[in-house]
């Protein structure tokens, strides 16, 4: 079963890859006996999910922009209901 708090399937399956890593890093990682894959996976899993959030935002710009505009000309919808 997938584990679902993980943002992609970490049921699918390994391909194999070659990639360059800084040796001071790798001999660290090795030294403490981190997995360098699964590190691997989650800094790359990380980096996905941060240039999604970007090209999220880039493509939602202008509804944000509206938004704010329209909170900073009218206020908060509902703020007359907030207990503060």
């Amino acid at each position: 079963m997938p584990d679902t708090r993980l943002p992609f399937d970490d049921s699918a399956p390994k391909q194999a890859t070659n990639v360059s890593l800084n040796s001071d890093l790798l001999a660290q990682a090795k030294t403490l006996g981190i997995d360098v894959a699964r590190a691997c996976e989650r800094g790359l899993a990380d980096q996905i999910a941060e240039v999604r959030d970007q090209a999220w935002r880039e493509e939602n710009r202008s509804a944000i922009e509206s938004s704010n505009a329209y909170v900073e000309a009218h206020g908060l919808p509902l703020a007359k209901n907030r207990p503060y």
